[in-house]
């Protein structure tokens, strides 16, 4: 089939199942937001997760008929839908989001991204991933804690309250702690240690870790890896020009690394990147084996 007309067929599809998905999740939603009882609120929630997760199933079950492309899940870790976790991963591409739909759904409890506080103001998305509890976080530059100082540890106080939410019911907190897709030139530009990644920063995961960690089952460490160095678009999964994908998932204990502010605490601090340098060195030489392994090319 044309990669045209595979495009077409697969965006159509998509966009079916968001609508009819949508329109309930966003009915629900809009009673969440004008009935601000807690208990009503809590209830109306647990039917807006099952609903995402049913247009998260949709959509890896239109990837696997209409696509070659297959996800490949390896897995060191005893899932479960009943708990709370800490999901780490790395970002080199959007296709990262389906791939870990496919992986996670209904095996955990529901993946909560981080978000930028100013997509909350997207019309309907931002409705939507307000009522499904994805937190949002107004992050500042450096130079702008720098001419206000009062600024600094707003975003990572953010993250705590959202966090805070979550001890109601069971989710998995998920972090992209890149904080961007990985390119070559970024890597370049940042003077990354690792062959296949970006650095990664430590603050939100720390922030989770002081609101929630002992609520936290455990860390769930993703590792997506595409085959060939470039990683794929999302035109490129609609088309079927992607082989097989695999995704490692490895389920680490939740680290002791003391108590302490991440802001002020220059100790704790270091702990947390160490820590966390320690993941991601592991996670280099995953992606480094595997693509050494002749992962099959991109169709």
């Amino acid at each position: 089939m044309p990669d045209f007309f595979r495009i077409a067929i697969a965006f159509a599809l998509v966009a079916l199942n968001t609508m009819v998905h949508g329109t309930t999740l966003l009915l629900l939603a809009l009673l969440k937001l004008l009935l601000p009882i807690m208990a009503v609120r809590d209830a109306l929630t647990r039917v807006l997760v099952r609903i995402a997760e049913s247009w998260m199933a949709v959509n890896t079950l239109m990837i696997r008929r209409l696509t070659p492309t297959r996800i490949e899940l390896h897995t060191e870790a005893n899932l479960q839908y009943e708990g709370w976790y800490l999901v780490l991963c790395n970002h080199a591409s959007w296709v990262d989001i389906p791939v870990l739909q496919a992986v996670t759904n209904r095996r955990i409890p529901a993946l909560k991204f981080f978000l930028k506080r100013e997509l909350i103001f997207v019309p309907i998305l931002g409705l939507a991933w307000w009522a499904l509890d994805f937190p949002f976080m107004k992050r500042h530059s450096r130079a702008e804690i720098e001419k206000n100082p009062a600024l600094r540890g707003q975003d990572l106080e953010a993250a705590r309250r959202a966090c805070a939410r979550y001890l109601k019911l069971p989710v998995s907190v998920m972090n992209f702690v890149e904080g961007t897709r990985f390119t070559e030139a970024k890597r370049q530009q940042q003077g990354s240690p690792y062959d296949h990644l970006l650095k990664p920063r430590a603050g939100g995961v720390a922030a989770v870790l002081d609101a929630m960690g002992a609520s936290l089952r455990s860390v769930l460490d993703v590792t997506v890896v595409y085959p060939g160095d470039k990683p794929p678009t999302m035109l490129d999964l609609l088309a079927g020009r992607i082989g097989k994908i695999e995704a490692h998932i490895v389920e680490r204990p939740i680290p002791d690394l003391g108590t302490g502010d991440y802001e002020s605490d220059a100790g704790y601090r270091e702990r947390c990147q160490e820590w966390i340098n320690g993941l991601w060195a592991q996670k280099d030489a995953l992606i480094a084996a595997r693509r050494a392994a002749r992962i099959e090319p991109q169709a």
